[in-house]
C-alpha cells in the first residue's frame, strides 16, 4: 500500500549514464539543481540520478503530504522500482542525508553503499535553533533578507565572495519558491534521532563533512565515523555545509572512489 496520506509521489529525476546506480538526494529546500557539476563528472562511469524530492523543484506537492521521512523515503523507492533499480549507491545532502540514513536503516536491501554529506545520526539543538531562525527570519523580514541569511549561513564566506552571481541568483530565487513544504520537511527531522541504530549498518558508509558547517557541525561527522563500523571519512577544509557546490571536484572524485571501491572497481572519475 502507499505509504503516507497522499501515497507515493512521481518525482522528476535527472537520469544519465550507464552502470552501477548512484542515487543523488538533496536537502530541505533545494532541488536536483545542486548536483548540476556532480552529475557530468561521474555519469561517464555509473547510471546518476538525481531527483527533486516531493514539492521540490519540479515534483508536485500533493494535498495532505505530511513530509515525513517515511513518506519521502517510499517516494524514492518508487521512483528506483518503476526503473528497475533494486539498490543503489545512496548520495544524500543534509536533510537528504537523513533520508538516505533512514532509507537504509528500515530498508537496507535498497543500498549498496551509503554516502552522508553534511549529514548526522541526529537533529541537535544547534541546527534545530539554525533552522527556527530562517522561519522567523523569512516570516519577519522577508525573502531577500531570507536569502540573505542562508547564504550567511549555508557557505563558506570566501567562496561567496567568489560567486556573486551565484549569490544574487539565491536572492532571486528565494522570492519565486514556495518554503511551504520545505518548512514541512524541516519540521518533521527536528525530531531526527537514530544514535541508537545508526551501528547496525552494514554496509559501507563515506562522511564527507566541510570543516566550516555553520549548520551541522562537525563533530556530527565524528559520531558517524565512530558508530558505523564500515564508514570511513572525508574533511573539507574551507567548506561549508553546500559541499557538491563548494567542492564539486572533490566531492565527485570521493564518491567515485568509493563507489568503485565498494564495487571491485579501480577509482576513475572525469574532470570535465
Amino acid at each position: 500500500m502507499p505509504d503516507g496520506p497522499a501515497g507515493p509521489v512521481n518525482l522528476r529525476v535527472r537520469d544519465e549514464g550507464q552502470g552501477p546506480p548512484i542515487l543523488l538526494v538533496h536537502g530541505v529546500g533545494g532541488s536536483r539543481t545542486v548536483w548540476n557539476e556532480i552529475v557530468p563528472l561521474l555519469s561517464p562511469h555509473f547510471r546518476v540520478l538525481a531527483p527533486d524530492l516531493r514539492g521540490h523543484g519540479e515534483s508536485p506537492s500533493p494535498p495532505g503530504s505530511t513530509f515525513e521521512l517515511p513518506e519521502m523515503v517510499a517516494d524514492v523507492h518508487h521512483l528506483l522500482d518503476e526503473r528497475g533499480i533494486a539498490s543503489a549507491h545512496w548520495v544524500g545532502l543534509s536533510g537528504g542525508a537523513l533520508l538516505a540514513l533512514r532509507s537504509t536503516l528500515d530498508a537496507p536491501s535498497r543500498t549498496r553503499t551509503l554516502a552522508l554529506l553534511s549529514g548526522a545520526a541526529y537533529t541537535d539543538a544547534h541546527t534545530r535553533s539554525i533552522v527556527d531562525r530562517w522561519a522567523e527570519t523569512y516570516a519577519k523580514e522577508g525573502a531577500d533578507r531570507f536569502a540573505l541569511r542562508l547564504l550567511k549561513d549555508l557557505y563558506y564566506p570566501d567562496w561567496i565572495e567568489a560567486h556573486l552571481d551565484f549569490a544574487d541568483e539565491v536572492r532571486r530565487a528565494a522570492v519565486r519558491q514556495d518554503f511551504g513544504p520545505a518548512r514541512k520537511w524541516a519540521l518533521s527531522i527536528a525530531r531526527f534521532d537514530e544514535r541508537s541504530r545508526i551501528a547496525s549498518i552494514d554496509r559501507p558508509v563515506l562522511v564527507v563533512q566541510g570543516m566550516d558547517d555553520q549548520v551541522t557541525d562537525a563533530s556530527h561527522a565524528r559520531i558517524l565515523r565512530q558508530s558505523i563500523v564500515h564508514a570511513q571519512m572525508r574533511i573539507f577544509p574551507q567548506t561549508g555545509h553546500m559541499i557538491p557546490l563548494e567542492r564539486p571536484h572533490e566531492t565527485a572524485e570521493a564518491i567515485a572512489s568509493f563507489v568503485r571501491s565498494a564495487e571491485g572497481a579501480t577509482p576513475v572519475v572525469g574532470t570535465g
